[in-house]
């Protein structure tokens, strides 16, 4: 089990616990809940607050429809152990993720969003001014042009709509100072500069978003994902290519990956693209950190360990491409 599937599994053990009479018919089931990783120093690795909701529509005690919900989940197949806390949050441990589940669940979340991809020609859209009737007539600025636009493709990547998403979401707008950001860092470096922060806080833009250079988050996120795609090339000269394996010595890249639709969801709920901001951050530096091991050094030949650590580093870019798209900027390939 991925963390991923912990929110379809909450939602079959609600729907199982009415059918059964554990909780009242009147038991209204989620059609999805959230589940995030634990903050530090929580209890598990994964939470949510699913029985809250459902203890409303229940009638019943929240920490009473914990109880009944972490009976059924301690049960499933692939979940270590299930604890509540507080008012009846469930907290979740999982086992150590799979490289190749991984790999697999990179290739279905880069189909859902292919759909949403735009890149460069999102930012033209949303930085030049209003292109459609939902936007005619409002005086919109830049920065909340982008960060709706944002918050919309993140809705429809989760299966939403983007009518979810209301044109009244509150936008800190650009300062003065920064009203020619734009010109001067590019569109795709000032498009990062305004959604890395919450919509709520005015961003701060500073040359560093020029950099060609580590000191650079948005050059990281980048330049990880141009080395995923070199990789792949330079393997190809070698004569082998990437086949899922499994992928010992990656232990923050897979966590990281693991929680990636986690972060999606998150991001689309809480109307949050910094959350998606900070997690591309964290997911491009284990890259950088995990890719001197994947090609063969010396005199080594390719090896089935190579292959795998390829896919997973390949997967790696696919999911920083895909994230690159939903907040509008491009992932080029070679920098």
């Amino acid at each position: 089990m991925t963390p991923a599937d912990l929110s379809p599994c909450v939602v079959r053990a609600v729907r199982r616990a009415v059918a059964d009479g554990e909780l009242g018919v009147g038991t209204v089931v989620p059609e999805r809940v959230v589940v995030e990783r634990t903050r530090p120093g929580g209890v598990g690795e994964y939470a949510t607050p699913a029985a809250l909701a459902v203890a409303r529509s229940a009638g019943r005690p929240s920490r009473d429809v914990a109880g009944v919900l972490a009976r059924r989940l301690g049960a499933e197949p692939g979940i270590e152990r299930v604890e509540i806390t507080g008012p009846g949050f469930l907290n979740f441990v999982l086992p150590a993720p799979a490289a190749p589940a991984l790999v697999a669940q990179a290739i279905v979340l880069d189909i859902a969003i292919r759909d949403v991809r735009g890149g460069a020609a999102f930012l033209r859209d949303d930085l030049d001014g209003p292109d459609d009737p939902e936007d005619a007539g409002t005086a919109a600025g830049p920065r909340e042009r982008v960060v709706r636009r944002c918050v919309q493709r993140l809705a429809r990547a989760q299966g939403g709509s983007e009518q979810e998403v209301p044109a009244d979401l509150p936008v800190a707008p650009l300062a003065r100072r920064d009203a020619d950001a734009v010109r001067r860092y590019g569109a795709d470096a000032a498009c990062w500069a305004m959604l890395a922060v919450p919509a709520r806080e005015t961003p701060a833009f500073s040359d560093v978003l020029l950099h060609q250079g580590e000191a650079s988050e948005f050059f990281r996120v980048r330049y990880a994902y141009s080395r995923s795609r070199a990789l792949v090339r330079n393997a190809g000269r070698l004569g082998f290519h990437p086949e899922p394996g499994e992928v010992d010595d990656a232990p923050a890249l897979l966590r990281l990956l693991a929680d990636h639709p986690l972060v999606l969801e998150a991001a689309a709920h809480h109307r949050a693209p910094e959350r998606l901001v900070r997690h591309l951050v964290e997911l491009a530096d284990a890259l950088l950190d995990f890719h001197h091991r994947v090609l063969p050094q010396g005199d080594e030949k390719p090896s089935a360990a190579h292959r795998a650590r390829l896919a997973l580093a390949e997967a790696a870019g696919t999911v920083l491409a895909g994230g690159l798209a939903l907040l509008g900027t491009d992932a080029p390939e070679r920098l």
